[in-house]
């Protein structure tokens, strides 16, 4: 049983879960699908092929689905919006649906918090329980790591590829390619440090000192990081440090980081 105001539009066609809640003025088009106990709150939108996860919450005047702003993007398209489980989308949020060229869908993992006025572009990647403050936004094919928190005011470039666990300081602006469990800030935004608090936060103490080691020889040596990188895959038995160097071998947009004098 759904919850349906008299002055929201559900289109013919609409797949409806259980306790889905649609609110006034809220519009639910006729390719989507409302899994259980989703809720549409006053005036938001939810259009074309998009598929929101059990539990999610679109708050008011959110736009979801949106055809995308890329200037190839043609009407009879088949581009997408999947969108997992428990999801909180606030207000003026937007997500638009992926483009032809770059695979089609556009993906938002579980248990995100979307806050206010953030835009995730066509073709964006967002892992699990990823946090974007206040208008922080994504370009397009943008690649956001599960339990990485973007602080508000940060735009993020095109094809740039933000690993797992980081942290990116409010206010910077992101152009290149962040190593997983980092940290990075500033305008262009240069990587600082670990993610310290997120890493205690997650991991067990020989992972944490395996990383500090391997954080101290990739930025710290003042040889090129993917030599050092290189290096330590060869005898590296840390699954946490092989993720970062993997990461760091196979970027191609490079990794910024201030250079030791």
């Amino acid at each position: 049983m759904s919850d349906i105001h008299p002055s929201a539009v559900v289109q013919d066609g609409a797949k409806l879960g259980t306790n889905v809640k649609i609110a006034a003025f809220a519009f639910v088009s006729s390719k989507a699908v409302l899994e259980d106990d989703v809720e549409i709150m006053q005036g938001a939108g939810v259009y074309g092929d998009t598929l929101v996860g059990e539990g999610t919450k679109i708050y008011p005047y959110a736009i979801i689905g949106m055809p995308p702003q890329d200037i190839g993007h043609k009407a009879e398209d088949d581009v997408k919006v999947r969108i997992g489980k428990r999801n909180i989308l606030r207000e003026f949020v937007t997500v638009n649906a992926g483009t032809i060229h770059g695979g089609g869908t556009t993906r938002i993992g579980n248990d995100c918090f979307i806050m206010i006025y953030s835009h995730i572009a066509h073709d964006c990647q967002v892992g699990d329980s990823v946090i974007m403050a206040n208008n922080a936004t994504l370009a397009g094919h943008v690649e956001i790591g599960s339990h990485t928190v973007i602080g508000g005011l940060t735009p993020i470039h095109q094809f740039v590829k933000i690993g797992e666990g980081c942290m990116i300081g409010g206010a910077s602006a992101i152009s290149q390619d962040i190593p997983p469990f980092c940290m990075a800030e500033g305008n262009r935004a240069v990587v600082k440090g670990l993610n310290a608090v997120g890493i205690k936060r997650r991991f067990e103490k020989g992972d944490i000192r395996a990383l500090q080691s391997a954080y101290r020889k990739l930025f710290r040596s003042g040889l090129p990081i993917k030599d050092v990188a290189q290096e330590l895959m060869k005898n590296e038995k840390n699954e946490k440090v092989k993720q970062m160097c993997i990461f760091i071998l196979e970027t191609k947009r490079g990794i910024p980081y201030e250079r030791k004098k």
